[in-house]
């Protein structure tokens, strides 16, 4: 019997061995290729397969990998210290920071549709980091901005409870949804290991945070 090409959670998470809150999480931190069908997580089998492929390899060509995505659409003048306790007031930091880019031709709708993302799920993904996204007509490429809190962030409701401290805004074209997974993947990643965190959370300058995220020590 032919295997379906569209799969649900249940299915990926039959088919990698892992947990559907596994598979969940995944697919909120856009860590594993997928969409939404109305309000249900939906993959597609050839997708998946290349992504575990990719996923099997060495550990130095993800690095490798997670490096490059995350040079290409960081620079450093879109890395702040913000020193705000609200998650509306880091959030619009960031919002003003890159509608100075020329990625980004309308700034009201970039605060629309970051304001109204939050508004479906808070993207707090836990350990004191927020990864805020969205894919917009208006965003020429694809562009990041980070923000690095004094303060805890006390109202951003994430996953686990805690306040947060990291925020990485992403904004991407309607057409760049390989390139758009890969990076919030990308700096996900990274940013699990703790002992990684605490070097940017300790950094005295924004200077040093960007050298820490793109790889340089």
């Amino acid at each position: 019997m032919e295997k379906p090409e569209i799969m649900t959670i249940e299915e990926v998470s039959e088919y990698l061995r892992v947990s559907e809150r596994t598979v969940y999480d995944w697919a909120q931190k856009g860590e594993i290729p997928c969409g939404k069908l109305g309000t249900s997580w939906r993959f597609k089998r050839s997708e998946i397969e290349k992504w575990i492929d990719g996923k099997l390899g060495t550990q130095n060509r993800r690095n490798a990998e997670q490096t490059l995505a995350i040079r290409e659409v960081l620079a450093s003048d879109r890395v702040i210290l913000l020193d705000c306790s609200h998650k509306a007031d880091a959030l619009q930091a960031l919002i003003d920071t890159l509608a100075e880019t020329p990625q980004v031709r309308d700034k009201d709708e970039l605060i629309r549709e970051v304001h109204r993302r939050e508004g479906l799920m808070s993207t707090g993904i836990g350990s004191g980091i927020a990864v805020p996204h969205v894919r917009l007509a208006s965003v020429q490429d694809i562009v990041m901005a980070v923000g690095v809190s004094r303060q805890d962030i006390i109202d951003y409701e994430s996953l686990d409870g805690r306040p947060v401290r990291i925020i990485l805004l992403v904004a991407a074209g309607r057409d760049q949804h390989a390139q758009y997974l890969k990076t919030l993947a990308s700096v996900s990643s990274r940013l699990k290991d703790e002992a990684f965190r605490n070097a940017i959370l300790e950094a005295d300058d924004a200077e040093r945070i960007y050298d820490l995220l793109i790889g340089n020590e």
